[in-house]
């Protein structure tokens, strides 16, 4: 098996490709849970839709988030009723996610709410949030307070960032059945997205490095260096501390990382990377990226 640290729109996208390659029952998704919030009483959950969207086959892969063909009649009336949301939830997505929010409120934990919507649409691959517990991110932006989500999709693009603030006082632990994910699993991969909002709030779980330190872990940086990255996305690498580059991207990860993929033409240099092209614009790039790196996993653990 192999088991995706994920988040963003970069990680679905490669995990499109790897599905050419790997039963669906051989993939594992980790995903990043910083991003969940609550809106109009539903439980909006982004990296985990994703990832149940892209298994059930309805995921909207131009854009990389939502299902493909939504509509959005309750969002576009709400303001007729005095209501409003930051940001829109398709009319699909949200009986997702309020089927969701019901499970929670039953008692379920999110690991078990995601585990039946998963059977219910009959996914054969393992969806797993990286933790149960609460582990929301809010950005500093020096005015005030924003959820990551609503600072990622309604923000202008010049929002200051000042720091990125979790919700919750502790870090949160794994999940056993994530533990388990990764001791079965012949390698880890980090997909590319932003480390600072995607994945770094699932390394900063309990126990997670301790877990990638006794795996195969191969990361793929989001940055290319020859492409200017999201004007976002630079704003919370910054955050983190780190400029939105591959070597910024490499120390954040640290010692967890076995081997790190960066961009052919990315002018950047990290020490001992291995060069692939990793634009992911169709999805025959993203196939030929995840053969070489099922490549090097198949290499290092035979």
């Amino acid at each position: 098996m192999i088991s995706f640290l994920s988040g963003g729109t970069g990680t679905p996208a490669l995990i499109r490709g790897a599905r050419q390659i790997l039963y669906d029952s051989e993939i594992a998704v980790i995903a990043n849970t910083a991003e969940d919030l609550w809106v109009s009483g539903s439980h909006a959950a982004p990296d985990i839709d994703a990832a149940v969207f892209l298994f059930a086959g309805i995921l909207d892969t131009n854009r990389g988030w939502g299902i493909k063909g939504d509509t959005y009649a309750t969002h576009n009336y709400l303001p007729k009723v005095a209501g409003s949301e930051p940001f829109p939830v398709g009319d699909r997505a949200r009986a997702v996610q309020i089927a969701r929010a019901a499970l929670l409120k039953e008692g379920k934990t999110l690991t078990e709410a995601v585990e039946i919507q998963c059977r219910a649409l009959s996914i054969g691959a393992t969806v797993l949030p990286a933790t149960d517990a609460e582990a929301g991110m809010l950005v500093d932006t020096g005015t005030g307070h924003l959820p990551l989500f609503t600072y990622r999709t309604c923000a202008a693009t010049d929002t200051e960032v000042r720091e990125l603030i979790r919700t919750a006082p502790e870090p949160s632990a794994v999940t056993d059945e994530v533990q388990a994910a990764i001791e079965a699993s012949d390698a880890v991969v980090i997909g590319p997205a932003n480390p600072a909002s995607s994945i770094l709030p699932i390394l900063d779980c309990e126990g997670m490095r301790r877990l990638l330190l006794d795996t195969f872990v191969v990361a793929v940086s989001p940055f290319r260096g020859d492409v200017l990255p999201d004007p976002k996305d630079a704003a919370l690498m910054y955050a983190a501390g780190e400029k939105p580059t591959s070597p910024g991207v490499f120390r954040l990860y640290g010692d967890i990382v076995d081997v790190f993929v960066q961009d052919l033409h990315d002018p950047d240099v990290v020490e001992g990377s291995l060069r692939l092209e990793t634009r992911l614009l169709h999805e025959r790039q993203a196939e030929s990226l995840a053969w070489d790196i099922m490549a090097v996993i198949r290499h290092a653990v035979s």
